[in-house]
């Protein structure tokens, strides 16, 4: 009765390596050139994901968020790091103007459409929307722009990677107690644990290979930090889906879903990592 299973567990193993392999060295690529090619990709991502959320939310909940204004504003978001001094003379913040912009640009709009039945409940949709993905993804690209960007973003993506695949294996062989059973029924505290692990290990790895300001500790703090809130992130992922009730968010990568499906722990570790770096030459 187990075989069944195995074989499609393998199966979904398999087409996730495929893509992961295809995947990881053109986006490693792009990483490596910076900007603008780096704030293109998280661009297009932003949108396939924004894009996915909206649907979701319509096809599921009936309602219907603001699309275009959603999309204008995840892309200000995403690109928000490289205007962040553009009103530096005024001593006005671009990021604290685009919040604003999210609250008050959204509530513009619905006051146009015809229909004003659930008006409130797009909104918010709408700007769970925006800062979810837009605001989360931008400090990818913030990231990017510090001294020995590339490196600090390698290492957010490598340990997310490492965190993910170890879970997964460590979870699919000894996983017996269930960590989150009514979000994610296949998560295990035994994989969580496998997670850190590699995330750890994958952080000194790469924190030694290019040099990184970061000591051996800080190394171990760094990835299991990863590890664990980039699980709390695709937890979070979990829990959107299934109030949407839908397993993949879409199908862009064969074996990992969609957009929305391929950010969330990826966003959240871009944050953890873009925190310690400030902190870090803070002397925190």
């Amino acid at each position: 009765m187990t075989m069944p299973s195995v074989g499609k567990d393998r199966r979904t193993f398999i087409k996730r390596a495929v893509s992961a392999a295809i995947a990881i060295p053109v986006v490693a690529a792009v990483v490596w050139f910076g900007a603008p090619w780096t704030t293109i990709l998280a661009v297009a991502w932003s949108i396939g994901a924004v894009l996915e959320f909206y649907t979701l939310v319509k096809y599921s909940k009936g309602l219907s968020p603001l699309v275009f204004p959603g999309i204008v504003l995840v892309l200000l978001f995403v690109i928000s790091p490289h205007l962040e001094n553009v009103f530096t003379s005024a001593n006005i913040s671009f990021t604290s103007l685009l919040l604003t912009a999210a609250v008050m640009l959204p509530l513009a709009f619905l006051l146009g459409r015809r229909g004003k039945e659930n008006a409130f409940a797009n909104w918010a949709w709408t700007v769970a929307g925006v800062l979810y993905i837009g605001w989360l993804m931008s400090y990818l690209v913030a990231l990017r722009a510090f001294d020995n960007g590339a490196a600090w973003v390698y290492l957010a993506l490598l340990c997310t990677f490492a965190s993910d695949i170890c879970a997964y294996l460590v979870g699919r062989t000894f996983g017996r107690h269930k960590m989150a059973p009514y979000i994610s029924p296949g998560k295990t505290w035994e994989g969580a644990v496998g997670g850190v692990a590699g995330a750890i290990i994958v952080s000194v790895v790469v924190i030694l290979l290019f040099g990184l300001p970061v000591t051996w500790w800080g190394a171990i703090i760094l990835g299991a930090l990863i590890s664990v809130i980039g699980q709390v992130g695709d937890l979070v992922k979990s829990l959107f889906k299934r109030n949407v009730e839908v397993k993949d968010s879409g199908n862009f990568l064969p074996g990992h879903g969609g957009f929305l499906d391929r950010m969330d722990s990826i966003a959240f570790a871009g944050v953890t990592v873009y925190y310690f770096a400030v902190f870090s030459t803070l002397g925190v």
